[in-house]
């Protein structure tokens, strides 16, 4: 198999097999809170996609050079503090160049913080004992999965907005059941591609 075809196949697998938020269940606090609108759910999955593959690639060096066999105990402690700088600069970054996304995503860009699936794909990788090529394939492919399921939940949510709902199904409810169905759905895929 080429490098290419791998490269694809391990970014689908990630992102929509084993996706992240509908099949691992991780990373659903911003998931559910910042979907309510497309476009701050792009600017927090793109978000998401900088801290994962920047995060990823620091935490395998640092695994990998600094931590080694002796001092892997540290890792959890390691990874979190990595994954807080991270997180501070593009808050930094967004505050400076895009206000209005700063503003629009809240207290949910400083909880990427404390997205399990941040630090999910991070320990995932390393226990693993992925190579550098596979621990960024499967952070980029994760990424983007959370991505896909944000903004899809994002679409759906608007659209939902603007339907009749029954009293007791309305807000988070309602938000519950379409996640349920799209986890349900997105289990479809189980079995085709490194499933």
């Amino acid at each position: 198999m080429s490098f290419f075809s791998t490269l694809f196949l391990g970014i689908i697998s990630a992102a929509l097999v084993n996706n992240v938020v509908l099949s691992r269940f991780l990373g659903l606090c911003p998931f559910l809170g910042v979907s309510k609108k497309t476009s701050t759910a792009v600017g927090m999955g793109t978000a998401v996609i900088a801290v994962i593959t920047l995060s990823s690639a620091i935490t395998y060096v640092i695994d990998h050079v600094i931590l080694r066999e002796n001092l892997r105990y540290l890792r959890t402690i390691v990874f979190i503090l990595i994954i807080a700088a991270l997180v501070q600069t593009v808050e930094i970054i967004l505050k400076k160049k895009i206000p209005s996304l700063y503003k629009a995503l809240g207290v949910y860009l400083p909880l990427i913080t404390t997205n399990c699936a941040v630090l999910g794909v991070a320990i995932d990788s390393a226990q693993k004992s992925y190579t550098f090529a596979e621990t960024m394939i499967y952070s980029v492919g994760t990424a983007v999965g959370f991505l896909i399921a944000i903004v899809l939940m994002s679409g759906i949510r608007e659209r939902i907005e603007h339907n009749d709902i029954p009293e007791s199904f309305k807000g988070m409810p309602i938000v519950l059941v379409t996640a349920g169905l799209m986890a349900i759905a997105f289990f479809g895929f189980k079995g085709t591609i490194g499933g």
